[in-house]
């Protein structure tokens, strides 16, 4: 069987350039692609479930290094459940970036787009360029 041409190969996403991008900008760090796949699947899950409904109203967005940011005033109890979730995954990315060896930030900016994957429809993002998008 011969090998498809280059053409017909998938389209690749605006997101999955620009995570590309980030991935060779950071290649000479060892074991960042390791990152990804290691962070706790359960700590994720944990986030996703906590802020869904939140970021489907608008009211929570996705920073792009990783942290839930609120979208306008917010109440205090809003307020806490994005503070409570931004220490948890400061927790996980800071466990994986001295894993790794790794700045914390470049752990955070990995893990954002997989946030952005496992969001639901609905959810703002806001780019490092601070524009807003949403999915």
């Amino acid at each position: 069987m011969s090998r498809p041409s280059r053409s017909s190969d998938a389209v690749l996403t605006p997101l999955a350039v620009e995570r590309r991008r980030l991935l060779l900008g950071l290649a000479g760090l060892p074991l960042l692609a390791f990152a990804v796949t290691s962070l706790p699947t359960a700590a994720r899950a944990q986030t996703a479930r906590l802020l869904d409904a939140p970021r489907i109203a608008g009211l929570v967005g996705e920073r792009y290094d990783g942290y839930a940011v609120p979208r306008g005033k917010v109440d205090s109890a809003l307020s806490a459940l994005i503070d409570k979730v931004n220490a948890d995954r400061r927790a996980v990315y800071a466990k994986q970036a001295a894993a790794d060896k790794v700045p914390i930030e470049a752990v955070g900016k990995i893990y954002a787009a997989e946030i952005i994957k496992s969001a639901p429809v609905g959810t703002w993002f806001l780019g490092e360029n601070g524009q807003w998008t949403q999915k």
